[in-house]
């Protein structure tokens, strides 16, 4: 039976964001929008593992945390709490609510479930990949260059290219989907891995790097979906 994952957070984006995460591994997703319908869930579902929100209504998730703690039936429940980058007091509250672990906004997808494999062993990194075909223009290094889109998902594309680059490179990146709409990608990339050279680890594809998206547009996050649901 798929274990189950508790996501609670008021914001309903975040929760379709975390959701999406989890969408290829065998996990049971459970949400809430506050501490107190989380705390209600937890109880009754005995989840695996809970990604809650710091600042919420009605209870906030360190309290809710603390009172998941403070359960003898319910304090083994691995929580990850959410909080704002940057803010040492949100730090603070979460490790005096007893929480073990904490992630900042924006999630970092890779991140996100590392953490979560650290519980549950069995979540998948992979994504579900299209092919796609599309010239893409990248900006690295103060230049412009072009490459060619050879396939994707809804948080990267593999780039064809002879230009070197190195893992962790930034860029921006702009390229047109096949939808037959239009729809143009504006988003910022990092490069999650490198095939060509002496050490290509994927023959079957050519020469390139694999980008995974960062800091999207919403409208292009949109579009994306949309294509990869057709796809």
């Amino acid at each position: 039976m798929p274990q189950k994952v508790l996501l609670v957070d008021d914001v309903n984006m975040f929760l379709e964001l975390m959701k999406g995460f989890l969408k290829l591994s065998s996990v049971h997703v459970l949400t809430a929008s506050d501490g107190a319908k989380a705390l209600e869930i937890a109880r009754r579902e005995v989840p695996a593992l809970v990604f809650m929100d710091l600042h919420m209504p009605n209870m906030t998730g360190d309290e809710c945390c603390a009172r998941l703690k403070a359960d003898p039936s319910l304090r083994n429940i691995p929580v990850i709490m959410l909080t704002a980058d940057g803010k040492e007091d949100d730090r603070v509250l979460c490790i005096k609510s007893g929480c073990d672990d904490y992630l900042t906004k924006p999630i970092d997808r890779n991140v996100f479930l590392d953490k979560a494999r650290h519980f549950i062993p069995s979540i998948d990194r992979r994504d579900r990949r299209v092919p796609c075909v599309a010239k893409v223009k990248f900006r690295v290094f103060g230049i412009t260059l072009s490459g060619d889109v050879v396939n994707m998902s809804e948080h990267g594309i593999y780039v064809a290219a002879t230009c070197a680059v190195e893992l962790g490179t930034t860029m921006d990146l702009v390229f047109a989907l096949p939808d037959g709409k239009g729809s143009v990608v504006q988003t910022k990339g990092r490069v999650a891995w490198v095939n060509g050279g002496a050490t290509r680890l994927k023959g079957s594809l050519p020469e390139g790097f694999g980008v995974e998206f960062i800091a999207m547009t919403e409208e292009s996050t949109v579009a994306v979906r949309a294509f990869m649901g057709a796809g």
